[in-house]
């Protein structure tokens, strides 16, 4: 059994315990929190589970780190504390434990990502020993292994195409929805989301992996965004409400050219309702879908919808990230110490007759 912590009990922290609580070959051993109000809390409940796991909650980072894991799945969020999430995830590197998150974008094509910031998570894991993961679902397996494996099935190739459809009224993440992302924002308001640059730094990995599992030469990485306003006040479940004349829809790519063409795509098409750019494309039911389209011979189309936590298609993707880093774990705890990507971390069969965590 390996040791595992896991640090962080948020959007994706509920469901990283989940994951190691039904898997086989993994220990919980320790779970961190930020908020004071968590600490004492028992895992299982914090988890949204039906029994006690017996692993209360605790903020005291150097007592877990020095109980030494032998894995940490570090699920507090970078999306606006990037420099805070690298400095923990050096610090649990030099313990020699294998790390697996979803926080560090430019990470996922750690081939690409800028020599400073590999020069430091190399250092980090030559102190320690350990092992680097760092994958999700968009970018993540919706854009790295799913679009790679289905390109398999054909005999040409002339377009791969990864999209996000999305309702992100159901993801519970307000300052993400809101201010990185712009929605119910005014349509001068620049998200930093969707800066210049910004959708490069995030999916542009995706995009160069993509290529080089599919052995093209990338000659630029474009981005295209489009921002539509609310006709219309809308009250949402869970983000509150958003005034017409704001943002509440944006659809962007991020295009990977080849022989000066767009050949390998991102594609994002977000809403905060379903009333607003209907002329979008749409998921096949629900509120969200990654969906896989190969232009081709043959014509491929694959779309993913993942539901958890009642019903909630947000919820599902978190899960599904999760299951994949998860997953990983025992194959990294394996290797030899080092910094992965989605290309060198294979994904593993699962297993029927894990624990049905409610």
């Amino acid at each position: 059994m390996i040791s595992t912590l896991v640090w962080g009990t948020g959007n994706v922290g509920r469901a990283a315990i989940r994951a190691v609580t039904a898997h086989p070959g993994l220990e919980l051993t320790g779970v961190l929190v930020h908020n004071p109000a968590k600490v004492g809390r028992d895992a299982g409940d914090l988890a949204g589970l039906d029994t006690a796991v017996g692993i209360a909650a605790t903020a005291d980072v150097d007592a877990e780190l020095a109980a030494g894991p032998r894995a940490i799945v570090y699920a507090a969020s970078g999306d606006i504390r990037p420099d805070d999430a690298l400095a923990d995830i050096e610090r649990a590197l030099r313990t020699g434990a294998v790390v697996v998150t979803p926080a560090l974008y430019a990470l996922y094509d750690h081939r690409s990502a800028p020599i400073e910031l590999q020069d430091r998570v190399s250092a980090a894991i030559a102190a320690g020993g350990g092992a680097l993961f760092v994958s999700g679902i968009d970018p993540g397996w919706g854009n790295d292994v799913l679009p790679l494996l289905m390109s398999g099935l054909g005999s040409s190739v002339d377009v791969l195409r990864c999209q996000e459809i999305f309702d992100y009224s159901t993801y519970d993440q307000p300052d993400s929805v809101r201010y990185l992302v712009g929605m119910g924002q005014p349509l001068d308001y620049q998200p930093p989301m969707l800066a210049p640059t910004i959708p490069t730094m995030v999916w542009g990995g995706q995009i160069r992996m993509i290529a080089r599992g599919l052995g093209v030469a990338l000659t630029d990485i474009r981005e295209v965004v489009e921002r539509r306003a609310l006709d219309e006040t809308v009250e949402t479940e869970r983000m509150g409400k958003f005034e017409a004349g704001t943002q509440g829809a944006v659809r962007f790519e991020v295009q990977g050219i080849v022989d000066g063409s767009p050949r390998i795509v991102i594609e994002h098409i977000t809403r905060i309702h379903a009333s607003c750019a209907s002329d979008w494309p749409h998921p096949p039911s629900g509120a969200g879908a990654h969906r896989v389209l190969i232009e081709g011979r043959p014509r491929i189309e694959i779309t993913v919808q993942a539901t958890d936590e009642d019903g909630n298609h947000s919820a599902g993707g978190n899960a599904t990230a999760v299951g994949r880093l998860v997953n990983a774990i025992p194959w990294l705890a394996d290797a030899e110490p080092g910094l992965y990507d989605a290309l060198d971390v294979p994904l593993p069969f699962g297993t029927l007759g894990r624990n049905p965590s409610a």
